[in-house]
């Protein structure tokens, strides 16, 4: 009986080696072709910014395509809060390896300037990545402002000063500083009622509750019929191929005052030459694709496509540019 029950578990034992040697046989024989699902790489958008902003907007329009051109998965976060300061601290923290991406604006440089301490410089600690479009913006009034231009509006608003309110994104949001300079040029005063995104600063204004806003293209092309709102004019150097009819706020009642914004990817500082060079090829492939062009321009945002060195001199040259435009609006965030 012993020997019986000896031998039953040598051959059980026998057995069980066999099978687990050819399931490890059939997962190696696999390895060469399903791991590539499994190790996939991610790529995350950091969007410093919440739902709604241009930032995420622009994101959202192509981060698949990005995704499948480098053969990985791009997804979006919104890491918002303190004008934008909060996902950029995150993202010049992050490896250096191309996975983390800042998804920028002009309202990161002017960070540098506005904010007295900052856990980052947003300059030396980022490389510019690729630039993917200019935003142009718009100067829009609540329909209860009784004016119907920006020659108007200036003249209401210094006949009552701080009796005006403006919104915008967020303390230190582009459209933050785009009216308090707007508003230091031509000497008025307005009071700053800050939200947490461009589309809830558009709707304060629909709503009544605020009298102004500096708001980017696409956050009020689809209110040009609305009787809620005026839209005044656009605010860069020349008319908006968006809003082609709108005046521009210098040709219309403020000479010399013009504003409007890059969009871009940044990484942080120390990621390697290759990987941002392979970075840039992938998204100027996406925005080389006519699809991706048409639904950037629905957005209001006209598709740059630059060398990641180009990119870099841009950076440059915004950093003073809006240390330029915080020191003339005096804006100061501590």
């Amino acid at each position: 009986m012993m020997m019986m029950m000896k031998a039953a578990t040598s051959m059980t034992s026998s057995l069980f080696t066999r099978r687990s040697l050819a399931a490890l046989a059939a997962a190696t024989a696999l390895g060469a072709f399903a791991p590539v699902h499994a190790q996939q790489r991610v790529i995350h958008i950091v969007v410093p910014f919440g739902t709604g902003a241009v930032q995420d907007t622009v994101a959202r329009a192509f981060n698949a395509e990005l995704g499948a051109a480098l053969n990985a998965s791009a997804i979006v976060e919104n890491r918002a809060g303190a004008g934008g300061t909060v996902g950029a601290a995150a993202v010049a923290k992050a490896p250096a390896d191309g996975n983390t991406l800042l998804l920028a604006a002009a309202s990161h440089n002017i960070a540098g300037f506005l904010y007295s301490k900052l856990s980052y410089d947003p300059l030396k600690d980022f490389v510019g990545v690729a630039n993917i479009g200019n935003a142009g913006y718009a100067l829009a009034v609540s329909s209860g402002l009784n004016v119907s231009n920006t020659a108007d509006f200036i003249k209401e608003v210094k006949a009552n000063p701080g009796k005006y309110n403006y919104a915008s994104a967020g303390n230190g949001s582009a459209t933050h500083l785009a009216m308090a300079s707007f508003l230091a040029k031509a000497g008025l005063q307005m009071t700053h009622i800050p939200t947490k995104s461009t589309g809830e600063a558009v709707n304060e204004v629909l709503a009544g509750r605020v009298q102004a806003v500096i708001s980017s293209s696409i956050g009020v092309m689809g209110f040009q019929a609305d009787p809620r709102m005026k839209l005044l004019a656009s605010t860069g150097q020349a008319r908006s191929p968006f809003l082609p009819n709108l005046p521009t706020v210098a040709e219309s009642g403020l000479p010399g005052y013009a504003f409007d914004s890059w969009i871009g990817l940044l990484a942080p500082a120390g990621t390697p030459k290759a990987e941002v060079e392979r970075l840039n090829a992938a998204t100027n492939k996406v925005l080389s694709d006519p699809a991706i062009q048409e639904r950037f321009k629905r957005l209001g945002v006209e598709p740059r496509m630059q060398s990641a060195e180009e990119f870099q001199k841009l950076l440059r040259a915004d950093w003073d540019a809006m240390g330029a435009v915080v020191k003339a609006s005096g804006a100061k965030i501590d």
